[in-house]
């Protein structure tokens, strides 16, 4: 079973993924929001297992914020940014989805799931 530090390596690698689609054309702008997305599942799930919470098979955003936040409040400030990132699971996904996204658009879901990265990883360092 892999670790919380497997989650984590994962999503780095998603959000690394969605810096490369950002310098491609804009054709690719869908497959980046698809990686903001799977950055925050990911190091959602890291901190989960690292709680010792079993994991559950879900894409959705917004119930693994639920459940962080019962191990601890503060993840509630997390709440604007999984929301805008939650629907990118499945409208990104596939071809007859409507799903239109513009750089700027893109941008924002980078740094939307590069946030959500710093805090769950700053969490796990002070629970250290």
């Amino acid at each position: 079973m892999p670790g919380h530090k497997d989650w984590f390596a994962k999503a780095q690698s998603d959000l690394k993924m969605a810096h490369k689609g950002l310098r491609d054309d804009d054709d690719t702008l869908d497959c980046v929001a698809y990686h903001t997305h799977q950055c925050a599942e990911k190091v959602l799930k890291g901190f989960l297992i690292f709680k010792g919470n079993p994991l559950e098979r879900t894409h959705d955003l917004e119930y693994l914020l639920k459940i962080c936040c019962e191990s601890d409040a503060d993840f509630l400030a997390l709440k604007d940014d999984v929301k805008k990132l939650n629907p990118f699971a499945i409208h990104s996904r596939y071809p007859d989805d409507y799903f239109d996204i513009d750089r700027g658009e893109a941008e924002d879901a980078i740094e939307t799931a590069k946030r959500v990265f710093d805090f769950i990883q700053m969490k796990m360092k002070n629970s250290i």
